[in-house]
């Protein structure tokens, strides 16, 4: 997807503007050039789909302008931009984020064959694409200086094509797979305490301060917060990322009473990892495609308000986020339907987020159970990624940034050789904000 809302200009210096005007005053005819010369403001919201056959999901590279129509907010808009697969394509910055659970992905990712199949596929990507891998949910006794939060989360490896490096990293991957069960030991732990922890407090008489940000016992003077994020829901609920010095994230929900407070402490979660995933793009390849892939078995416990937190995250950076999903243990199955009622009171959703970003990013899901399934997936995957049309559409000069979200939607209509309607699958973004208007104007003839 492009993901940039891109504003067209040509830059003059002032030393050459001064120029300019002087041999203008020389030459009548270089005159008459400035005075024909208008200036005005060109903005654009781009947008990227992938279109597949609905019977087969087999991407449709060969259409035309004319198969799409585009609306915003419900009115159409003039479609102004159009390149298919392999026309001026933003190089992929791909994120692979890896559930290293043992009872989800972790033992699927534990064994070789899995690993170097992924890592085949990721070398078939094209010049200028990129990898970078992050971990989740590891065990920590691996490298202790390259974990980050508090060792939930690691970075196995920054942004490469090098295949020596992939191979290291994903080398570490069997050691890092936390056992369902931590062997139990009497011996005394050394640093500080890496287990998540869920606290709940209610009241039905005196509410909880939405903005209370009581020490947790990990905090201290020698691990002071570097940065806090507060969240308001639609609902009135408010969240509170709190980042403290050594990457332990604990993240609060107080409903929107005031009487439920919900602490999820050192706590590292999809919502997180995918804010860690977009900023990395953003410093090491901010001229690249965003893509995530989040590769687990589906369950993710996340606040609601936090998706949609992501949602707009996403949408602001044009980023394209894609699940793949391993089988979901049977007991997982079986309680899950009882579960998600249970504690849908506290704003926890246990599964089903990671699909709905994949939706509304204009991402896709995609289902892997056996050992080929996994380079088989991943090869789908970035196929897609650069199987899409590239869309834009100008704003006019009078549109001005409301700062909201603005519903997009497209339609898209082809017929087969037979003259037939063909049915069609098609994944783009839901949305964008209105690009502000802070960029230098356009000067055109």
């Amino acid at each position: 997807m492009k993901t940039q809302h891109s504003t067209h200009t040509k830059c003059v210096s002032y030393a050459g503007l001064v120029l300019f005007i002087l041999v203008a005053i020389a030459s009548p005819v270089l005159a008459q050039d400035v005075a024909d010369t208008i200036k005005i403001r060109t903005r654009v919201v781009f947008m990227d789909a992938l279109v597949k056959e609905k019977k087969n999901g087999i991407p449709i590279t060969d259409l035309k302008p004319e198969n799409f129509e585009l609306f915003d907010d419900g009115k159409p808009r003039t479609i102004s931009y159009f390149t298919r697969e392999g026309e001026a394509r933003k190089p992929l910055g791909l994120i692979l984020i890896l559930d290293l659970r043992d009872d989800g992905a972790g033992k699927y990712l534990k064994r070789d064959e899995v690993r170097a199949a992924m890592i085949d596929e990721l070398m078939k990507m094209a010049p200028g694409d990129e990898v970078a891998i992050l971990v989740t949910n590891a065990n920590s006794i691996d490298d202790k200086t390259a974990v980050i939060r508090n060792g939930h989360a690691l970075w196995l490896t920054e942004f490469t094509r090098d295949r020596a490096q992939l191979e290291r990293a994903f080398a570490r991957i069997p050691k890092l797979v936390a056992p369902s069960e931590p062997p139990k030991t009497d011996e005394p732990k050394e640093g500080p305490d890496n287990k998540s922890s869920l606290t709940i407090s209610a009241s039905t008489d005196k509410p909880v301060d939405a903005q209370d940000q009581a020490q947790k016992p990990e905090e201290g003077k020698d691990n002071p917060v570097v940065e806090t994020e507060t969240i308001r829901g639609k609902n009135g609920a408010v969240i509170t990322r709190t980042t403290m010095k050594d990457g332990t994230v604990n993240v609060k929900r107080v409903s929107s009473n005031g009487k439920v407070s919900v602490d999820l402490n050192n706590f590292y979660d999809m919502a997180g990892a995918t804010r860690d995933a977009i900023r990395l793009v953003e410093e090491k390849r901010p001229n690249s495609q965003a893509a995530i892939v989040w590769l687990s078995d589906g369950i993710s416990p996340v606040f609601k308000e936090d998706v949609n937190a992501t949602e707009q995250i996403l949408i602001r950076q044009n980023a394209i986020f894609n699940t793949m999903n391993v089988d979901m243990r049977a007991l997982y199955k079986f309680l899950l339907p009882l579960g998600q009622p249970l504690i849908g009171w506290t704003g926890i959703s246990l599964a089903g987020s990671a699909k709905r970003l994949a939706q509304l990013s204009g991402g896709e899901t995609v289902h892997v159970s056996r050992v080929k399934d996994y380079g088989a997936g991943l090869a789908r995957v970035i196929g897609n990624l650069n199987a899409r049309y590239s869309l834009g559409f100008a704003l006019a000069e009078d549109e001005k940034d409301d700062g909201r979200l603005h519903e997009l939607s497209l339609r898209v209509k082809a017929t087969d050789a037979k003259g037939k309607q063909r049915k069609l699958d098609v994944s783009s973004r839901r949305g964008y904000y209105m690009p502000k208007t802070e960029t230098a104007d356009a000067i055109v003839k």
